[in-house]
């Protein structure tokens, strides 16, 4: 028992020093992580907005990929990302794999299903309700597709929050792609992985009090972010 509160009092003590080493790594899970997300809503957001608001041929199709691919193992998707980007497959060539872009990559397919899907059911929802309006407006689908984006901006948020925490906390598939090289690619997931398994428990301890900090953050924006659309929506 002694020897787990050593543990703890060193890891924090880590974090309150503020390790340049810890600095790194929570910078580079940062950066890969927030990237990741902004890809994944840049291309999830209309995408999921087009798929709640229209009805077109195989839109129950897509609603149901998108709602499958929530779940995709992202084991799974480290090895089809690495196999796109090693030297034998069609993106090899751009050299990405075992840098901070593939990890972005693969973290952007786990995510991205995660923010269309969300959004296409907060927008069915709006359109059900705006559908009729639009139509005796003659409101063009670019137009119709802003307008619902913007009036579910709060909710959005904490799509784009769940699609961050998500992101944060995947090991999987960033190892592959990745490498877990240090000063390179390691972040903080595959490093507590690594650090684990060579004993070093001070630093595993130290990010992993760093990743359940981050957990109660974007659980707070949520929150806070939901209360501020309640008190919008009653103004």
């Amino acid at each position: 028992m002694s020897g787990f509160w050593s543990v703890l009092a060193d890891a924090i003590g880590l974090v309150l020093v503020w390790d340049p080493d810890l600095v790194e790594i929570i910078g580079l899970s940062l950066r890969v992580t927030l990237t990741a997300v902004a890809v994944a809503c840049v291309i999830g957001l209309p995408l999921g907005a087009a798929a709640g608001a229209f009805r077109f041929p195989g839109r129950t199709v897509l609603v149901v990929l998108l709602n499958a691919a929530m779940g995709l193992p992202p084991v799974v998707v480290g090895l089809l990302v690495y196999l796109m980007l090693s030297a034998a497959g069609p993106l090899g060539t751009l050299g990405l794999l075992y840098t901070p872009t593939a990890m972005i990559i693969a973290q952007a397919v786990l995510v991205t299903p995660i923010v269309a899907a969300l959004t296409c059911q907060v927008v069915a929802d709006l359109d059900a309700e705006y559908s009729e309006q639009f139509a005796s407006l003659q409101v063009g689908p670019v137009d119709r597709i802003g307008a619902y984006l913007w009036d579910a901006r709060y909710t959005l948020l904490t799509v784009a929050l769940a699609g961050f925490g998500r992101a944060v906390a995947e090991v999987g598939a960033v190892m592959i792609v990745g490498g877990n090289i240090d000063h390179a690619t390691r972040v903080m997931t595959t490093t507590i992985a690594l650090e684990t398994s060579k004993g070093n428990l001070e630093l595993a301890l130290a990010l992993g009090i760093i990743l359940l900090c981050m957990a109660v953050i974007v659980n707070a924006l949520v929150m806070s972010i939901r209360a501020s659309a309640v008190r919008a929506a009653y103004a």
